[in-house]
């Protein structure tokens, strides 16, 4: 009785050397990309926050802004519904 075994032919041709090569290559250039745009994506973000910060201050001045003008606005108002003698 004769028993096959199996065995792995451990020859590498040009061609598929080439082509890990090639992927290899695609997958440095793909990671490289990614880093670039992510660096991008969080320029923007640190803009956006940036620019979130400062709208939110312009807000709360105009928010303090508005407060005082109901105030006087009041005191306005009492003043000429109250009798003057």
């Amino acid at each position: 009785m004769e028993t096959q075994h199996w065995h792995l032919d451990r020859k590498i041709n040009l061609s598929v050397l080439i082509q890990l090569l090639t992927l290899a290559g695609l997958i440095v250039g793909t990671w490289v990309n990614l880093q670039r745009q992510l660096d991008r994506v969080a320029y923007d973000v640190k803009l956006l926050l940036n620019n979130q910060e400062r709208f939110t201050g312009r807000l709360e001045a105009l928010q303090e802004k508005t407060l005082s003008q109901e105030y006087r606005l009041r005191a306005v108002e009492a003043s000429k519904s109250s009798p003057s003698f």
